[in-house]
């Protein structure tokens, strides 16, 4: 009888530490992407960008993306998207073209993709601003 306590009680305890680590991962998660919505997307000025294929990146857990984008003669020729962790966000991937396209980061963010929309952006930025 007493060994069936101890069990219940080894049990019980796991199980309030699981609820709880789980209760605090979700809250870190709602906070990072709390955040991410506050962030303003930088314009960059293409004129000031050499020949070059640059790398940037970008993470809020649990979202990241790693771009390189290819610079010629000031205009924007190619984004590749090298890796994209998301949940939902994967009709974001289409913001490489629409920068692209539109020569800005001042582009609209994918309905239902927000959060990997600002990420992908931000990592675009990163590599126009952070060398190559």
């Amino acid at each position: 009888m007493k060994k069936r306590r101890i069990v219940i009680f080894v049990i019980l305890g796991l199980l309030a530490t699981v609820a709880i680590a789980g209760f605090a991962i979700k809250t870190n998660i709602e906070n990072n992407l709390n955040q991410l919505a506050d962030v303003a997307i930088p314009e960059v000025d293409l004129s000031k960008i050499e020949d070059g294929t640059y790398t940037g990146s970008y993470k809020v857990f649990p979202v990241s993306a790693k771009v390189e984008v290819a610079v010629e003669n000031h205009h924007i020729t190619y984004i590749d998207l090298v890796e994209h962790k998301n949940g939902q966000g994967a009709p974001a991937e289409v913001i490489p073209g629409q920068v692209i396209k539109a020569q800005s980061l001042d582009v609209d963010a994918v309905t239902g993709a927000t959060y990997s929309s600002k990420v992908i952006l931000l990592a675009i930025e990163n590599a126009l601003n952070g060398g190559k």
